[in-house]
């Protein structure tokens, strides 16, 4: 057995699917944002742990929830609400937290998108770390989301899980990814300026996740990134064998890109007092806007 962690911000519409999806596991831990909606109340209907913490950063949400909340069982497992955890994955985690060689766990994503899954144009199997020896993983910033920094080995599961990416309707996407876009042109900026692309990890990675991060910090220095990344996910990767949906997905991450482009130029020509100091607000749903 393992525990489970949810993290939520006003995700009424999520919140009862979610649980129930992770009540296989006899300890379930809802940490919240402050939501301003019913979240709350339709979690504690449920015989889980809920706490509240102001959100910070996604990375600095996490490291508070590993170090403030102890789990029940060794091992966790990190679902967020727009996420479902299949009784195919949940069966698989426990079988690979018996193997002493690791101390954690990437899972990949299946991206659910107008009612379809997006499997060429999101570059699946995309992982993340999920499962995970409790102590020996913690996390840092790194644009609008975070990265892992594990002690030890780990390794990949074959089970996926479903990611309900417009759940919520494209207004509250689109409205989510401006202010992703903020974090992320800072992110651009500060690798720009000090970071490189690791050639090594690109052409000679151990997993896709180096593989896939290194293919990031190389996109950041492309000329009319909008359209490279449109060209990339839409005939390159496949994205026109997703349909309807597929051009609609990549279409609205060219523009995701468009808008960060816009957000660099502006934060080095018109700076911003909101923009020049990063008070990152992005949360694992919708955040309180900062432009």
């Amino acid at each position: 057995m393992f525990s489970i962690y949810i993290l939520t911000y006003n995700e009424e519409l999520d919140i009862a699917a979610c649980i129930e999806s992770a009540m296989l596991s006899d300890d379930i831990i809802v940490v919240d944002s402050c939501s301003s909606d019913r979240t709350l109340e339709i979690a504690n209907r449920y015989p889980v742990r809920v706490f509240e913490h102001p959100f910070e950063s996604h990375g600095r949400q996490r490291t508070w929830m590993l170090e403030s909340i102890m789990p029940k069982h060794e091992w966790v497992y990190i679902l967020e609400a727009d996420e479902r955890l299949t009784p195919e994955l949940f069966a698989e985690c426990e079988q690979a937290t018996q193997n002493p060689d690791y101390i954690g766990y990437y899972v990949a994503e299946r991206v659910m998108f107008m009612n379809r899954w997006i499997r060429y144009s999101t570059q699946y199997p995309r992982y993340q770390l999920r499962l995970f020896r409790h102590g020996k993983v913690w996390f840092t910033d790194y644009g609008h989301t975070e990265r892992e920094v594990c002690n030890g080995a780990t390794s990949f599961l074959k089970e996926t899980y479903p990611h309900y990416t417009c759940g919520k309707g494209l207004s509250r996407w689109i409205e989510k990814h401006n202010r992703y876009s903020t974090d992320e042109a800072i992110e651009t900026l500060h690798q720009l300026e000090q970071g490189d692309v690791k050639w090594r990890d690109l052409f000679f990675g151990k997993s896709e996740v180096e593989k896939r991060r290194a293919l990031k910090d190389l996109s950041l220095r492309l000329p009319a990134r909008p359209l490279v990344r449109f060209f990339y996910m839409y005939f390159l990767l496949g994205g026109c064998l997703d349909g309807r949906a597929g051009l609609a997905w990549c279409t609205l991450q060219a523009f995701y890109e468009y808008l960060i482009l816009l957000k660099v130029w502006e934060m080095k020509h018109m700076p911003v007092p909101s923009l020049e100091t990063k008070v990152s607000v992005s949360q694992t749903s919708t955040p309180v806007d900062v432009l």
